[in-house]
């Protein structure tokens, strides 16, 4: 099994690829869904948030307020750190699950999402690390215009993001997606393609 490693800077577009890729049938593990699992009420990393951050950025009923954790990292950058000391082992250990998971479903390959991919030091975890690479004034109006952010803050958090064209050194492969949805869906179908995966599962219909 291929395990491709996804990753770019915030606004680039890789959630998008991702979701061509799964709607082709690749298994896709999010590391924003992980993230959300890592932090439910009553998980240890919960109660260590709780403990750093305080009561501040939860809601009522005990669930991370993503928004509220954000606006706290931004502020502080110490929080940024303190925040990914807690979260990215427990994304680790619970990617590594998923994978394994589709391993025994007999998947040709599997794509992880992982914005913080080489932050975080596990990009010889993948066989393939692809980055979805954006100008930055396009990622910029993206995160304005479909996510409602100020364009202050869209750039506090572009900033926070690494060097891009670091990234796009590390990389095996690059999608460039500074163009409409169309052509972002054809060059990330093409790269399958290059990189020979099937949808399908090994020995298996459907």
């Amino acid at each position: 099994m291929i395990q491709i490693g996804l990753t770019g800077n915030i606004g680039s577009g890789k959630s998008t690829v991702a979701a061509v890729w799964a709607r082709a049938g690749i298994p896709v593990v999010s590391a924003d869904d992980l993230a959300r699992e890592a932090v439910r009420p009553g998980s240890t990393e919960h109660a260590r948030l709780m403990e750093i951050f305080g009561p501040g950025p939860f809601r009522p009923d005990g669930s991370l307020d993503r928004g509220a954790m954000r606006q706290k990292v931004l502020d502080d950058p110490s929080a940024k750190r303190r925040l990914e000391e807690v979260l990215h082992p427990k994304i680790r250990a619970l990617r590594k699950q998923r994978v394994e998971r589709e391993r025994a479903r007999g998947c040709t390959a599997v794509v992880s999402e992982v914005p913080l991919l080489f932050e975080a030091g596990v990009e010889d975890e993948f066989d393939v690390v692809v980055v979805v690479h954006a100008p930055e004034r396009l990622r910029e109006r993206r995160l304005v215009e479909r996510r409602g952010l100020d364009p202050g803050e869209a750039r506090r958090l572009i900033a926070q993001g690494g060097d891009p064209e670091e990234k796009l050194r590390r990389a095996d492969h690059v999608i460039v997606n500074d163009g409409g949805l169309a052509a972002l869906e054809a060059a990330s179908l093409a790269l399958l393609d290059r990189l020979g995966v099937r949808p399908a599962r090994e020995g298996r219909d459907g």
